[in-house]
């Protein structure tokens, strides 16, 4: 959104999906209901990843020789835990994948860079593991952006980045980031953006896919295209797409299907990964 009077972006506007979507609880409501009748179907084996309450993951098991897929969940790093999103368990497990979904701690009570290595942790214990074999990531929002960030690092092999930013800079004057507490140098030096991207001969292969709904806000749409070009234009295999007819918050409706185009992309990057 551009404020017409000044011609500048108003930040806020753009990135306060809360305030963007009004009836944003009625889908936060789906997947917390979802979530309550998986964990009933599929109870899942809770790993501690570090010694912290939160340092903690479920892991909905298809089987001991399962390809796995890790999904990282959004809230601006400062919002929600693991349970929320268990409702992606059924999916992933009628097409025989395996899904891990861990907590982390979240601000103001530690800082984005703390919110970073524990992910790492999560990541590097699923990938021990799995034999040593990278996992597929992927995640939406603030989920989106660490996806992104674990596939710049090679501890995936692909990333399915859903609504991510991947530029950070933006937020600085949002209030967003009270919580968050950036400032120019930090949210450049956390933005993947910038970060090194994997060279095609990275063992296992690197896959990016930015997906975001065609009915989220200009700067999200902005911040996918960027990133999936710029990783494109050095030679990684990239995928942008626009999701038609879904907000910030609709947008993960599909990962709640197992025929949906979103899920099958997932398991197909997760079979292939195996």
């Amino acid at each position: 959104m551009t404020d017409k009077a000044s011609g500048e972006i108003d930040l806020e506007a753009e990135y306060n999906n809360r305030a963007r979507v009004p009836d944003h609880m009625a889908a936060m409501g789906q997947w917390k209901a979802a979530a309550e009748a998986a964990r009933a179907a599929h109870p899942p084996e809770t790993i501690a990843y570090g010694p912290g309450p939160r340092e903690v993951m479920d892991l909905f098991s298809a089987g001991p020789d399962a390809p796995i897929v890790i999904f990282l969940h959004g809230g601006y790093w400062q919002a929600l835990d693991k349970d929320w999103f268990s409702g992606l368990a059924p999916a992933f497990l009628k097409h025989g994948v395996s899904l891990a979904v861990p907590s982390y701690d979240l601000a103001p009570t530690v800082r984005l860079g703390t919110i970073l290595k524990q992910v790492r942790a999560a990541v590097d214990l699923i990938r021990a593991r799995n034999g040593g074999k990278r996992p597929v990531v992927f995640g939406h929002s603030a989920g989106g952006h660490m996806s992104a960030c674990m596939l710049s690092e090679a501890r995936a092999s692909a990333a399915v980045a859903i609504s991510g930013v991947f530029d950070l800079r933006p937020l600085i004057d949002t209030s967003i980031n009270t919580a968050l507490g950036l400032d120019a140098n930090t949210a450049a030096a956390l933005s993947p953006i910038f970060w090194p991207i994997p060279n095609g001969s990275t063992p296992g292969g690197t896959v990016l896919d930015c997906l975001v709904g065609a009915d989220e806000s200009p700067e999200f749409l902005r911040q996918s295209k960027m990133m999936a070009d710029h990783w494109a234009n050095n030679g990684v295999q990239t995928r942008y797409e626009a999701l038609p007819g879904l907000n910030h918050f609709t947008v993960l409706g599909p990962l709640l299907d197992a025929d949906s185009a979103m899920v099958k992309r997932v398991v197909e990057l997760a079979k292939d990964a195996a």
